[in-house]
């Protein structure tokens, strides 16, 4: 089976003389994984996704993602990684306000080069599916906080990346649009969608992910899956 990522012996010090943030740890994501990563404030969740987005560099090991060692790539190099074979949804969804719905989506594409008339049909295509085509020419601030996840999820998916990173995707929602969101998690993942899902929320990883790890300072402490994708 394919791997989209390998961390392999990777560790994260923040500072020399005191304990790693993350590590050392082996980890692999088969194409196609839904894994959700838990644990508590300070156990090294952030630091894990940061590394697997080319966001921070590991103090020791190596960092592989869809066949690529990020960890020894240039700052331009990466920028370019990510756009390409990376897509990332916040917690605060980081939509540009003063651009449209479409625009908004559409940016990366243009970013990274795509015939406008091939990246306007993508856009159109994720919005369909994602039920948000008729917010194309609205301002993301005149949206509700589960349209405006679902825009930034669509932007995420424009280039149709590798992987697909969550980063407290439902943190900032009522629990109505969180279910939405979840849902949509859901419904990427039988698509066949790799996805790395950071989560204080228990429900949210049961409720999306074919396994879960849960981190305690810095270390797996557990490492699970579900029995079937619900």
């Amino acid at each position: 089976m394919t791997q989209v990522i390998e961390l392999k012996g990777v560790a994260k010090r923040y500072d020399s003389a005191g304990a790693p943030a993350l590590g050392p740890l082996d980890l692999s994501v088969a194409q196609g994984e839904a894994l959700a990563v838990t644990g508590p404030s300070g156990s090294g969740k952030s630091t894990l996704l940061n590394l697997v987005a080319g966001l921070d560099k590991p103090t020791e090991g190596t960092v592989t993602v869809d066949g690529q060692r990020i960890d020894r790539l240039g700052e331009h190099a990466l920028a370019r990684f990510r756009r390409e074979r990376i897509g990332m949804v916040f917690q605060f969804f980081n939509l540009l306000d003063d651009l449209t719905v479409l625009d908004n989506i559409q940016l990366p594409g243009q970013l990274n080069g795509v015939p406008r008339r091939t990246v306007r049909d993508r856009a159109a295509e994720l919005m369909e599916v994602l039920g948000i085509q008729q917010h194309a020419r609205a301002h993301p601030g005149r949206l509700s906080g589960g349209e405006r996840q679902r825009v930034a999820v669509a932007r995420a998916l424009v280039n149709r990346p590798a992987l697909l990173l969550a980063d407290e995707p439902t943190g900032a929602l009522d629990s109505a649009s969180g279910q939405d969101v979840r849902d949509l998690l859901l419904d990427l993942h039988r698509g066949g969608q790799t996805i790395v899902l950071v989560t204080h929320d228990p429900a949210l990883a049961q409720a999306c992910a074919s396994r879960t790890v849960h981190l305690v300072d810095g270390h797996v402490a557990l490492d699970s899956r579900a029995e079937a994708v619900r």
